[in-house]
């Protein structure tokens, strides 16, 4: 598993009770959110479960899930050590790249982390801050469809859109339960969600133009999400692709 370029991630609600409608663009998402965490990181299994509510509470907000390499080599007293077997490094080197381009909020490379729209991050175990910083927020500015020409599915953006963006498909593991025997979570199974296992670019749009080819989600992965990221690092829209 290996991903080529990081992928910015924006949230998009006021809270799990009620879905706000802020007047966005029709069809567009509700916003994306993706969480660092780790099988290894002791206190990541409230954040993993706090994403779980936002799929379940937020069909149009799109949730993704990075686990990182850089707590594999830790060793946990007797527990020993634990490889997260859904961890990679390209997505610890996306974090950093948050990171270094200076995010708003709390800030540093820590897990859990949520980062909101490529800008801010907040502790991701930290509901009431998570959704102070995404109260505020209509839909993404760009609705992105997913379209079936002739038996193939392909990604349309709205006519006027020109970008310059990159178009990116992200596949994902839709749930796992994992039995943890070794490290700080040692005796839990520990449930994750939208588990990413790699990102594909589709394709550079630097201006109108065709309906761009989804192609297929690769195994393990079984379903999949798609995201148009500015190069400053916006996420300007997104979509889960069809089931």
């Amino acid at each position: 598993m290996r991903m080529a370029a990081f992928v910015g991630a924006v949230l998009l609600a006021v809270g799990p009770e009620l879905e706000a409608d802020h007047g966005g663009t029709p069809g567009a998402a509700a916003g994306v959110v993706e969480l660092f965490t780790s099988q290894g990181c002791y206190s990541c299994p409230p954040a993993d479960a706090l994403l779980g509510e936002l799929i379940a509470s937020r069909p149009r907000v799109v949730a993704l899930e990075f686990h990182v390499d850089y707590w594999d080599d830790l060793v946990y007293g007797s527990a020993g050590r634990w490889r997260d077997p859904f961890s990679d490094a390209a997505f610890s080197h996306r974090q950093k790249r948050y990171h270094d381009a200076g995010l708003e909020g709390r800030r540093g490379v820590y897990t859990p982390q949520m980062v909101v729209n490529g800008a801010r991050a907040v502790v991701g175990s930290d509901r009431q801050r998570l959704y102070e910083a995404l109260g505020n927020v209509g839909t993404l500015p760009v609705a992105v469809s997913i379209v079936d020409a002739a038996g193939t599915p392909r990604v349309r953006l709205p006519a006027g859109y020109r970008g310059p963006a990159g178009i990116w498909r992200v596949d994902f593991i839709d749930s796992a339960k994992t039995p943890v025997t070794a490290g700080e979570n040692h005796g839990k199974h520990l449930v994750n969600r939208h588990i990413v296992t790699a990102v594909h670019r589709l394709a550079t749009r630097e201006g109108t133009g065709p309906d761009i080819d989804l192609g297929r989600v690769s195994p393990p992965a079984d379903a999949c999400a798609v995201l148009v990221q500015e190069p400053a690092g916006a996420i300007v829209g997104a979509a889960y692709c069809p089931r």
